[in-house]
């Protein structure tokens, strides 16, 4: 019996180096499923077994587990409403005429001054409009985002007219006309708005 109790505390140590206390029911499987293999002892005659397990904590180490859950929910839900915060912050202060208004607001602000502060206050804006929340930062968002520079460095109507049109005519090449339909109609001057309410 004793060769046995040495044989599955080493298979007991060896599978517990795997599990998170924090997760005590599937501690408890996969200490299950390991100790109930069938085991043998090289002794003549060979002797075969497998065992049972009935896993728990201590009361401190429970208590212990508890508290680190409880922390790291509450660091969760901070974590999310930072970053709601942030990304509703960014996203008013990307309107140059909110931080205006911002800026408005505080005390002591001279208005006569206001026109010397319009220039920064682009700058400012612009540059909260570049944030992006974390689900945002794909590969599609950032092509959207190296077009819009693209497009916004052909500031005469001409060269915008001559891009629409290239745009229009590769979308219609890749044979997606409802997309070259509506580059066609921004260069129109207007947008198409489809009946799944999609420009």
């Amino acid at each position: 019996m004793g060769d046995i109790r040495t044989a599955l505390r080493r298979a007991a140590a060896e599978v517990a180096k795997q599990c998170d206390p924090a997760d005590l029911a599937t501690a408890r499987d996969a200490c299950g499923q390991y100790l109930g293999r069938l085991r043998r002892l090289p002794t003549d005659p060979p002797v075969e077994f497998k065992a049972e397990l009935t896993l728990d904590l201590l009361p401190d180490d429970r208590a212990a587990v508890a508290a680190l859950l409880a922390a790291q929910r509450r660091q969760a839900v901070t974590d999310v409403l930072r970053r709601q915060k942030t990304e509703a912050l960014a996203a008013e202060l990307a309107d140059p005429a909110a931080l205006l208004v911002r800026w408005a607001e505080q005390d002591g602000v001279d208005l006569a001054n206001l026109s010397g502060v319009v220039e920064d206050v682009g700058k400012v804006a612009e540059a909260f409009a570049r944030y992006r929340p974390e689900d945002e930062r794909t590969v599609e968002h950032e092509a959207v985002e190296v077009l819009r520079e693209f497009l916004g460095s052909f500031p005469e109507p001409s060269q915008k007219r001559m891009l629409y049109t290239l745009l229009a005519a590769g979308m219609d090449s890749a044979q997606r006309p409802q997309h070259a339909a509506k580059a066609q109609a921004l260069l129109n001057g207007h947008t198409v708005v489809d009946p799944a309410g999609e420009l």
